[in-house]
C-alpha cells in the first residue's frame, strides 16, 4: 500500500524527507510508482511529484535545495494499485475551493467508488482514473456549500461533513487518508496492510513532540525538521511510526482535526464509547 505523511507545526519549518528511507520504512522497498510532496503556503501550495522512484530524482533533489518553509506539509508515495503509472494518477491531489487549494492523499482500495460519482453533473471531476482521485472530488462536493462565503467554515461543520464521508469510504475499503484545505488537516485512520500480510488497524500513527534539539532518529528514518527552536512544536501523522517515540495508532474509523500543532477534535472518544 501507499505510505502517507503530515506534519503541523506550531512555526514555519523547513522539513527535509527523504522518501527512499520512508518507503522502505514503511516496508515498500523499491516499489514506488510515484511520489509527490505538498508544502502550504497561506491560501495556495506548492506541488512537487514525479510518477517515477524518487531516487536520484533530479526534481526531488532541487526541491530538497530549495529549503521550502510551511507549518503544513503533506506527502505521498504511490504503490500502484489502480490506475496506470501516470502523472494524473499522482498525489497529493489538489483543487482549488473557496478562494484556496484544497489537497488530499488517500492509500488503500475503495471498491465500486465510481458508482457513487458516475452519471451525475458535478463541479469537480478526476483527471486521472484512481479510486483516490473519485474520493477527493465527492468529499469537495458535499463540503463546496460550506465554502460559500469568503468566511472559513466553523471546525464542527467541517469535521461533521468529513465525519461522514469517512464513514461512506470505510464500507468500500481501506481508506487512510489525509485533507487539507490550508487552515485545518483532517487526518482518518482506518485499515492497512500490516507486515504480516494481513489487512487490519491502524492505518494511521500519530505523533506530538517539542522540538528542543533534531532528531536523529527520526533523520534516519527520512525526516529532518529544522530549525530545532525550543518553543517549536509539531503533530507529524504517518502510516508507520517513524521512530521509538511514543506513536499514538489512530483507532479503527478515528478521524483527528489538527492546526498548528494542535489536535483540535478527534472522534476517539465516540468510537471507544
Amino acid at each position: 500500500m501507499c505510505e502517507l505523511f503530515c506534519l503541523s507545526s506550531r512555526l514555519p519549518t523547513t522539513t527535509t524527507i527523504s522518501l527512499e528511507k520512508f518507503a522502505r520504512r514503511g516496508g515498500l522497498g523499491g516499489a514506488i510508482d510515484g511520489w509527490g510532496l505538498a508544502f502550504h503556503d497561506g491560501r495556495d501550495v506548492r506541488l512537487y511529484k514525479e510518477p517515477e522512484p524518487a531516487e536520484d530524482s533530479a526534481w526531488l533533489s532541487f526541491v530538497t535545495q530549495r529549503r521550502l518553509s510551511s507549518r503544513l506539509v503533506l506527502s505521498h508515495i504511490r504503490h500502484a494499485t489502480r490506475g496506470g503509472i501516470s502523472f494524473a494518477n499522482t498525489q497529493p491531489f489538489v483543487r482549488e475551493l473557496g478562494g484556496r487549494m484544497h489537497v488530499f492523499t488517500h492509500n488503500g482500495r475503495l471498491d465500486g467508488i465510481e458508482s457513487h460519482h458516475a452519471n451525475k453533473r458535478q463541479r469537480f471531476r478526476p483527471v486521472g482514473e484512481t479510486d483516490s482521485e473519485i474520493a477527493f472530488c465527492l468529499l469537495l462536493e458535499r463540503l463546496a456549500h460550506l465554502w460559500s462565503n469568503e468566511a472559513v467554515p466553523s471546525d464542527d461543520a467541517r469535521f461533521s461533513i468529513i465525519s461522514r464521508f469517512a464513514a461512506d469510504l470505510r464500507q468500500l475499503g481501506p481508506a487512510n487518508f489525509i485533507y487539507t484545505d490550508g487552515d485545518s488537516v483532517f487526518v482518518h485512520g482506518h485499515r492497512r496492510t500490516q507486515h504480516d500480510g494481513t489487512i487490519a488497524p491502524p492505518g494511521l500513527w500519530c505523533l506530538s513532540r517539542r522540538c528542543t534539539g533534531e532528531s536523529e532518529e527520526l533523520a534516519r528514518a527520512g525526516v529532518v525538521i529544522e530549525p530545532a527552536e525550543p518553543m517549536q512544536e509539531v503533530l507529524l501523522f504517518a502510516s508507520v511510526p517513524l521512530t521509538g517515540e511514543h506513536w499514538r495508532p489512530l483507532m479503527e474509523g478515528e478521524l483527528v482535526a489538527a492546526r498548528s500543532s494542535e489536535i483540535l477534535r478527534s472522534s476517539s472518544e465516540a468510537l471507544s464509547g
